[in-house]
């Protein structure tokens, strides 16, 4: 599988890491300029940890890099850079008060009772805008597992999914002040896609060794369903009640805020104010999937903008228990959900 994915697309794979590399170098999501050797040298160390966590999935990210002619450092850049900025961070930049411009991604978890019987996980995928030409959709058929259905970008193993038992996997980035060296979260979200229930999803998350800050969301056929703000020293839990589960780029637990890095009050605002409008929306019954969909496109869709030119790159909304999996490139507000079956 990795073989394949780097080959189909080894000339986008080189493309995508030159420019992570270069927005690390640049400093503008660490608070610190480094050099290209700094910021491979931070990469190599994690590799270690990746090997560890999964030695399939470490096997999967090596095969990728060597069919796209990257190394396997550039590997980690490409598909954990969000993760890969907390641990450089940490590692290069440790006691600089650098105000962060992480903003990307709102999740959400509808429960059953609130969708008919069955419920919903859907979530914009943001980020800087130069990763929009490169969001792809894989199925992925593994050795060790189910089927699944994978949102991720060229270069990256996996960012939201759902396999075919009804396990559903997705992120927002949250900035970390305790990042350190370790394992980058796209390997955490392929573990949990091999796993048969949200609750083995949730303790992959738990255990995992990670280098850096995200809240994963997990849910499963069954309607069990858990938001984790995962932080490399805090893993504080939220499981699915009556309500929605709502997530943006903020910290809500004292034990995540504890170890959250500061942003500019401009991102701090519009975090709050997504997350204020999915909770608005979905906080009624009978919600069906045009009702996720319109909240992609209107209530937490992001333009790029200057200064700092993060974009909804694309969103997802899938449906464990009927197996149904919808998914959209680019700004929802201007592009058309596809259905995408399981075989």
């Amino acid at each position: 599988m990795g073989h394949t994915h780097g080959t189909i697309y080894a000339a986008e794979i080189q493309t995508y890491t030159a420019e992570r590399i270069g927005l690390i170098m640049s400093g503008l999501w660490t608070g610190v300029a480094v050099d290209r050797g700094e910021v491979l040298a931070v990469a190599e160390a994690c590799l270690a940890a990746h090997e560890r966590q999964s030695p399939s999935l470490y096997e999967e990210m090596a095969a990728m890099a060597r069919g796209a002619g990257i190394t396997l450092a550039e590997a980690v850049v490409v598909g954990g850079f969000t993760d890969l900025v907390d641990t450089v961070r940490a590692e290069i930049g440790a006691g600089r008060p650098v105000e962060l411009l992480e903003d990307t991604c709102t999740a959400f978890i509808v429960p059953d009772h609130r969708a008919g019987g069955a419920g919903f996980f859907g979530q914009t995928w943001d980020m800087h805008a130069s990763a929009t030409d490169h969001v792809i959709l894989l199925r992925i058929r593994p050795d060790d597992g189910p089927t699944a259905l994978v949102f991720t970008t060229t270069g990256c193993l996996g960012q939201i999914g759902m396999n075919e038992l009804g396990v559903c996997v997705g992120i927002n980035n949250l900035s970390a002040a305790d990042g350190r060296t370790g394992v980058m979260w796209p390997t955490v979200v392929r573990q949990a896609l091999l796993c048969e229930n949200a609750q083995e999803a949730r303790d992959v998350i738990l255990s995992a060794d990670l280098a850096g800050g995200h809240n994963f969301m997990v849910f499963d056929g069954e309607g069990s369903g858990y938001n984790i703000e995962a932080m490399p020293t805090a893993r504080p839990v939220t499981g699915l009640r009556s309500d929605a589960l709502v997530h943006t780029n903020h910290t809500t637990t004292g034990a995540a805020g504890a170890v959250e890095g500061p942003r500019p009050p401009d991102l701090r605002e519009n975090s709050r104010r997504r997350m204020a409008r999915a909770v608005e929306h979905l906080d009624r019954d009978h919600l069906s999937v045009e009702d996720l969909m319109e909240l992609t496109r209107r209530g937490v869709c992001q333009v790029a903008e200057a200064p700092y030119h993060v974009e909804t790159s694309g969103a997802t909304v899938m449906r464990p228990k009927t197996a149904e999996f919808w998914a959209v490139w680019g700004l929802p507000s201007m592009n058309d959900y596809a259905r995408i079956g399981f075989p």
